[in-house]
């Protein structure tokens, strides 16, 4: 088949990070033998910088999308940032096409949700089959922006992101995403089928466990956007001498983390660390943070993946389905969000555990976590390649 993949978000192995959901989804494609296109944004939403792909070398082909800028995660100028996305690559998908034929698939992330709309609009040119594969809940996640005495004018204000939810969730031929939660989420708005599949890491490249780490180090890399609170892991390690903090990435966020940290020398801030810099910082800590909250409607970060592969107990502010898997192999504990006492209560409890990560990351195994995935959309497409539905088994 020929088949095109986008998302504009993930990080690419040319800058110097570990492949992520959609790069070893496309590596998968390409190896079961499909040509594949992989469409992602010229703009880096991590370090909010443009990227170039000079160096990048890979078994398809890597198309950037022309992305207006923008510096935070939430506002509007982000919003006319995706929609600029959506049509550049809109148009740049027809211009492929007539240039070097139609796709038979096209995968498409959500968020955002316009390239939903982009996806759907190929569909109906060219009769290619549509997958929606979605990362976040979007709209759901923006609820938590409105205080509390204003959340009646959710409704109002996220109809028209709902709107358009909606038109992707029943204008797929399939839904996919990272974890069961978002299968309620697409079904109540009209899927057709959905499939969970989680965020799949190279378990090849995973460290051994090591002893000689100090029990009380913390450690988190990641995002500094407004979903991400580490103010209790800050004030919790500030007030216990034998802890430690080190925090590696950048966001808006970031200043107000710093003045809370100004007085401890045990938190040091690293800025963004890719490659074998953020490695060896993940393998000197003993315990890694996930401090997202419930009302992100995060199901399954890729931090828990990225923390596992590299033997790190974890500690989390996120329930749902994050909280069960960590607690099903014995890796993580569950602290309030904001809490300093309830988040060294975790870490504590965590010290004691006796993890089980050759389960937990069989369960993230990208190999076939992807290899399933091919497998499934090949059977939207009947006479093709490796076309046969996945053992109902797998059907979620």
């Amino acid at each position: 088949m020929t088949v095109w993949i986008e998302n504009p978000f993930d990080n690419l192995p040319a800058e110097g990070f570990r492949p992520q959901r959609y790069w070893l989804m496309a590596e998968a494609f390409a190896k079961a033998g499909h040509d594949v296109t992989l469409w992602t944004s010229d703009f880096s939403h991590a370090k909010k910088a443009p990227r170039s792909i000079s160096k990048a070398e890979a078994p398809f082909r890597l198309k950037l999308i022309k992305t207006p800028p923008y510096s935070d995660n939430v506002s509007f100028r982000r919003i006319a940032s995706h929609r600029a996305y959506a049509a550049n690559w809109l148009a740049d998908a027809r211009a492929e096409a007539k240039a070097s034929g139609s796709p038979d698939v096209v995968v498409v992330s959500m968020p955002p949700l316009s390239t939903a709309d982009a996806a759907l609009a190929l569909k109906k040119e060219f009769g290619a089959k549509t997958v929606v594969d979605v990362m976040d809940a979007w709209p759901e996640t923006f609820e938590r922006i409105f205080p509390a005495p204003f959340k009646f004018l959710s409704a109002i204000a996220l109809f028209p992101l709902r709107r358009a939810a909606r038109r992707a969730y029943c204008g797929a031929d399939l839904v996919t995403g990272v974890c069961d939660a978002y299968g309620d989420i697409a079904r109540a708005n009209g899927a057709r089928e959905y499939v969970r599949f989680y965020h799949g890491i190279d378990i090849s490249k995973a460290r051994e466990v090591g002893a000689q780490r100090p029990p009380l180090s913390f450690v988190y890399a990641g995002n500094f956007g407004r979903g991400y609170d580490l103010s209790a892991a800050i004030r919790a390690v500030a007030q216990n001498d034998d802890a430690t903090l080190d925090i590696a990435g950048a966001g808006e966020r970031e200043a107000e983390w710093r003045a809370l940290a100004a007085h401890s020398p045990r938190i040091r801030f690293h800025g963004y660390l890719s490659g074998d810099d953020l490695g060896k910082l993940l393998d000197s800590a003993s315990i890694g943070v996930i401090p997202l909250a419930d009302d992100t409607f995060v199901g399954l970060p890729y931090k828990l993946g990225d923390y596992a592969a590299h033997g790190l107990r974890m500690v989390t502010s996120l329930r749902g389905e994050c909280a069960a898997l960590l607690e099903k192999f014995g890796a993580g504990a569950v602290y309030d969000a904001k809490d300093a006492e309830s988040f060294m209560a975790a870490a504590r409890k965590v010290q004691e555990s006796k993890p089980d990560f050759a389960s937990l990351l069989s369960e993230l195994d990208a190999a076939r976590i992807y290899a399933d995935y091919v497998e499934m959309v090949c059977s939207l497409a009947p006479g093709r390649p490796g076309g046969k539905a996945l053992p109902k088994t797998l059907r979620m």
